[in-house]
């Protein structure tokens, strides 16, 4: 009887990707509390997520050494294990500065950026990342069934090509091996897509 069930195709990149519409980003970026060390930690974190496409193991790896203050960037190691220099912008290194003075416990055993803020301090695990992001869009009163850290990767993605930057603009960025990867985010630009569809032909009756 299974047999007689066809099979469902399912291609590499097919589905939509998942974000959130820019507005919605900026609420969870709100969400979090600047008065407590927590969220000082959860703003600078979903910051480079939100703003420069950072994975949730991106920021959990992210060393103090790999902060640039003087050149203004922040090094990022891709999944080829090739490090990729990042702007660090104004906003996004306000917020780093401002967790690592006010935020960060004094921790003298790790470098890593981002600890657990109760004793005995540790560096975050992706599942602490990904919980933080889903507490924040909790917090900001957003409903989507997407709750991981991915979905600020996305949301990046999608507004930089809405903003007019290309693909090799933003799969340098995203850190993407192949063009195709970071092609999948041009179907969300309905707008542009509109401009190059054809017209649907016209249905005469029989």
């Amino acid at each position: 009887m299974d047999d007689a069930v066809p099979t469902i195709a399912m291609w590499r990149l097919s589905a939509l990707p998942r974000y959130l519409p820019a507005a919605d980003i900026e609420r969870v970026i709100a969400s979090c509390d600047r008065d407590t060390p927590v969220g000082l930690r959860d703003r600078a974190a979903i910051l480079l997520m939100a703003r420069l496409g950072l994975r949730a193991g991106d920021v959990r790896k992210m060393d103090l050494n790999d902060i640039d203050w003087r050149h203004a960037s922040v090094g990022v190691l891709g999944k080829s294990r090739h490090e990729v220099k990042l702007p660090l912008t104004q906003e996004v290194g306000e917020a780093l500065l401002e967790y690592l003075r006010r935020g960060r416990p004094p921790v003298q055993d790790t470098t890593r950026v981002f600890v657990s803020m109760s004793a005995p301090w540790k560096p975050l695990e992706v599942s602490s990342v990904s919980g933080m992001v889903g507490r924040a869009i909790a917090r900001a009163g957003i409903e989507s069934q997407f709750r991981g850290a991915h979905v600020l990767r996305h949301s990046a993605a999608t507004t930089m090509l809405r903003e007019g930057a290309n693909l090799q603009q933003i799969g340098a960025v995203l850190r993407h091996r192949y063009l195709d990867t970071t092609a999948h985010y041009a179907k969300v630009d309905v707008n542009r897509l509109r401009e190059i569809a054809l017209p649907w032909p016209e249905v005469f009756p029989c």
